[in-house]
């Protein structure tokens, strides 16, 4: 009997994530959307990370699990992951991250309906161990996020739906970019294929002082400003002045601000209290 391709190929690269995985794990075997197949890949973890998901593999046919023999970074697992994914839409998750419930149903209808759209995120409900921080907001149209696309991610890649034929022809995760990698496809996937933001919460985002926002702010911007100038002549995107000046203000503010002080300043621009 030929075996039935699923709809969704849900995809979590994971390292030392021995504290959160379990949530996370749980978060999208609870999915009210079951027909997806769910691939996560251990990237040399020094922790019980493997073994976690090895008990999860063994309770759910769903789970799908590999172990590197080197530690590919998080471009490379992703790069992995999409080459052993059979979905027709691909979904990113986090290990530390929290899918609400009606995520990948409410995400699968979507595209479904939109088919000139590429890749689709929603909104964040940032958190820690305290409680919760506020939402980050991203905007619905293809329209909007164009406009605002070398200030501000155009989706948020936690929370993104990706056609899995987008990625086929806009090539795979360029090595070149970590940790802005995701920015960078975002770009190529939005040369053929429209954006779009669910305008509601679709995942409880962890921030962590140990994660690499925190850790390696400067290297995530600098990367950022790398992906943005490959692609600012690019025809399917208009820098603007007030782009230019952001940027520019951006770049002052990574020499002379620390990174704890910038996060809270981006937060407090970015996110908001619903």
């Amino acid at each position: 009997m030929e075996e039935k391709t699923p709809k969704i190929s849900v995809l979590m690269p994971a390292y030392n994530a021995e504290k959160y995985i379990s949530e996370a794990i749980e978060s999208i075997l609870n999915q009210t959307f079951k027909d997806f197949e769910f691939i996560i890949v251990e990237d040399c973890s020094t922790d019980r990370t493997w073994e976690i998901i090895q008990d999860y593999a063994k309770k759910d046919e769903k789970i799908i699990i590999f172990k590197n023999k080197k530690n590919l970074g998080i471009a490379g697992n992703r790069n992995k992951l999409i080459g052993l994914a059979k979905g027709k839409y691909i979904v990113w998750q986090d290990a530390d991250d929290v899918s609400l419930p009606y995520r990948l149903k409410d995400q699968f209808n979507f595209m479904e309906k939109n088919k000139d759209v590429g890749i689709c995120g929603g909104w964040l409900q940032f958190f820690n161990e305290k409680g919760d921080l506020g939402i980050r907001k991203y905007k619905k149209s293809d329209k909007d996020v164009r406009k605002t696309i070398f200030r501000f991610s155009p989706v948020s890649q936690p929370s993104a739906i990706v056609k899995k034929e987008a990625i086929d022809k806009a090539g795979l995760y360029d090595l070149n970019y970590p940790p802005a990698e995701d920015l960078d496809m975002s770009f190529r996937i939005g040369k053929k294929y429209k954006f779009a933001n669910l305008q509601k919460v679709l995942i409880k985002y962890r921030e962590s002082p140990s994660g690499a926002t925190f850790t390696h702010l400067r290297t995530i911007e600098m990367k950022t400003f790398s992906v943005r100038l490959r692609h600012s002549d690019n025809k399917n995107y208009k820098m603007s002045l007030l782009d230019h000046i952001y940027n520019i203000f951006q770049y002052i503010s990574m020499l002379i601000l620390p990174a704890k002080l910038k996060i809270w300043l981006f937060n407090l621009l970015r996110n908001s209290k619903r």
